[in-house]
């Protein structure tokens, strides 16, 4: 019974991860060894930063709701707090965006906090 090398499927192989190693510098895009551990490396590295990218905004966020609230001379805390004692679902995205984009909608809100924190 001849020898299987099964050249096609390693060449596929190859193929395969060097087009994943495409526009690496140096021999990361050109030769298989170093491009396949490039290529592990980075995906570890993609793996890892999908979670820390959703940790990363929630930290932008809340810094700018925390300055929104401060210049109304309100802590975060308990703006968060008020907000929910008060029944309004938004989340710190929409806050965010809320205190940045539309600075009078975001007035409107604090008014309502207080208000609601005026009541318990």
């Amino acid at each position: 019974m001849p020898r299987a090398k099964g050249g096609t499927k390693t060449r596929a192989r190859h193929k395969k991860r060097l087009k994943l190693a495409k526009g690496y510098y140096g021999a990361k895009s050109r030769l298989f060894r170093t491009a396949t551990e490039a290529v592990d490396r980075a995906q570890q590295y993609a793996y890892r930063d999908r979670r820390n990218r959703k940790r990363d905004f929630r930290r932008l966020w809340i810094a700018r709701i925390t300055a929104a609230c401060r210049s109304h001379g309100l802590l975060y805390s308990r703006f968060i707090h008020a907000l929910k004692q008060a029944g309004i679902g938004l989340d710190r995205k929409v806050l965010s965006n809320m205190a940045i984009a539309d600075p009078g909608g975001f007035t409107k809100l604090v008014d309502t906090v207080k208000a609601q924190m005026a009541k318990a």
